[in-house]
């Protein structure tokens, strides 16, 4: 092994260029900084709108009289950008990332508009559906932007500010939300955060046209769209409503459509993903499952934290929330390290730990079950939690790029978004089934008190976070699979 780092290895230090301006630049460099500036903010927009609406939600949903739909606007919004998570990376492999990603920013404005107006649920529901379709093709387009317009060495970077945008939002936006929600009215949460968009494309748009336009080989004929693709993506949209729908509505004549959802959901899925990644193949079916498993995993077990401390602990709402809050800083600290140069040979090493820092975490949190332990030990186990997973989040979209041609990055993108999406949805439905069944679902109406409450149901607590744990533990396994045998 020399000094010089992989990307060096055909620059000898005699070689390096004794201008400074004729250095490498970063992110914010003169070539990439609107670029940058501009596609961070989406992400920053995107962001505060999932803290800022999350909190305002409730409130849209009594005065429409629509608590009994409540959920349906969440799903809503699930179901349709499974779809276009889909059609987008077709869409921007055969075009380009631009069209997908204004027609994206344009439906996720119009969607929230459409919600902010609406004078029934049902009608906010459907702004919520055709948000959705816009966030779906957003997050594949800037998977493709990347791709494209930075070169390998910048990508860690650029999606390490991604994480970092997702801090200041998810601690201003529910203030702020709640704040508007109480003085102005829940509307001017929805019809306010459309003004926003404006900034970012002004920014972005000209850079992307410049630099990330167009087809990866303009030279070759543009195939048309893969229509069995667009067919599984409606096919796995529509399983998952009709899961989510059962998983809802909890009578025998549920497990109608919920048998349906199987049957439409598990051939999507296998034709959606990468062949081999149900058993761990090595390369990127390895990359897309680690991503389903460290998010899946993550956010089950997160959901029920705030619910444990409020019903076991009796801490308040607001001191449950702030006891994860930290979290979001550790998780762009770990982002940033995964982004250091020095660090992409270990990736692999970075992933397995980032894993097992999770699986601890998440396996630590229960141990407020018992009165002795102080609640503050939530707060620092889920601070390494959410620092594992900056470093295998950020880690797998670097990987996934890497091991995608410039031609396929729009569909593996969509791979990854889609094994993220379904995780979450189904490991939440499972550990929720599990919850429920052993009578966790009656706390939520115990009052809050000092200590342990009296007649709650910690086992059902630790049946949640345990096998999460567990899910976490395999996901260290598979990331010694993320590369390719050599040779």
């Amino acid at each position: 092994m020399t000094a010089l780092g992989p990307r060096d290895a055909d620059v000898a230090p005699t070689d390096r260029p004794a201008d400074p301006a004729a250095a490498p630049e970063g992110v914010l460099g003169k070539r990439h900084r609107a670029l940058s500036i501009g596609i961070v903010s989406v992400v920053l927009l995107i962001a505060f709108e999932a803290t800022a609406v999350g909190t305002a939600m409730p409130v849209a949903a009594r005065e429409l009289h629509g608590i009994a739909l409540y959920a349906f606007a969440f799903s809503a919004y699930f179901t349709t950008s499974l779809f276009a998570m889909v059609l987008s990376g077709q869409w921007a492999d055969r075009r380009g990332p631009l069209a997908p990603l204004t027609t994206g920013i344009a439906a996720f404005a119009a969607g929230l508009l459409l919600s902010g107006t609406a004078s029934t649920m049902l009608l906010f529901i459907l702004g919520r559906a055709v948000q959705g379709l816009g966030g779906g093709l957003v997050i594949v387009a800037l998977y493709v932007v990347i791709s494209r317009a930075y070169p390998e060495r910048l990508r860690p970077a650029i999606l390490a500010a991604f994480a970092a945008s997702w801090v200041v939002p998810s601690v201003v936006g529910p203030l702020a939300s709640g704040a508007v929600t109480e003085h102005l009215g829940w509307r001017w949460v929805f019809v306010g955060i459309p003004v926003l968009v404006v900034f970012p494309l002004a920014l972005a748009l000209p850079a992307i046209r410049r630099m990330a336009a167009g087809p990866a080989d303009p030279e070759a004929p543009v195939p048309p769209f893969d229509r069995r693709r667009i067919r599984l993506a409606l096919g796995i949209s529509l399983g998952a409503g009709l899961l989510q729908f059962a998983g809802q509505d909890l009578r025998w004549l549920s497990l109608l459509p919920a048998a349906v959802g199987v049957a439409l959901l598990v051939p999507a899925v296998l034709g959606l993903l990468p062949r081999g990644t149900y058993r761990a193949a090595r390369g990127l079916p390895s990359v897309v499952l680690l991503r389903g498993i460290a998010a899946g995993s993550f956010v089950a077990a997160e959901s029920f934290v705030p619910l444990m401390l409020v019903t076991e602990r009796g801490l308040s709402v607001t001191m449950a929330g702030l006891s994860l809050a930290v979290g979001g800083g550790t998780w762009a600290f770990g982002s940033f390290v995964q982004s250091r140069p020095r660090m992409d040979p270990y990736r692999e090493r970075l992933v397995s730990l980032g894993m097992v820092l999770v699986a601890a975490a998440i396996a630590t949190v229960p141990t407020v079950l018992n009165p002795a332990v102080p609640v503050w030990v939530v707060g620092v186990a889920w601070a390494f939690g959410c620092f594992g997973m900056g470093m295998v989040i950020a880690s797998t979209s670097v990987l996934l790029l890497k091991l995608s041609a410039p031609e396929e990055a729009g569909t593996n993108s969509a791979a990854l978004q889609i094994s993220d999406g379904l995780a979450n949805v189904m490991l939440l439905a499972v550990g929720g089934a599990v919850f429920a069944a052993l009578g966790g679902g009656s706390v939520a109406g115990h009052p809050p008190v000092a200590g342990a409450a009296t007649g709650s149901h910690p086992a059902a607590f630790a049946a949640v976070f345990l096998p999460m744990a567990c899910v976490a533990l395999v996901g260290a396994w598979v990331a010694t699979r993320l590369h390719g045998r050599e040779g």
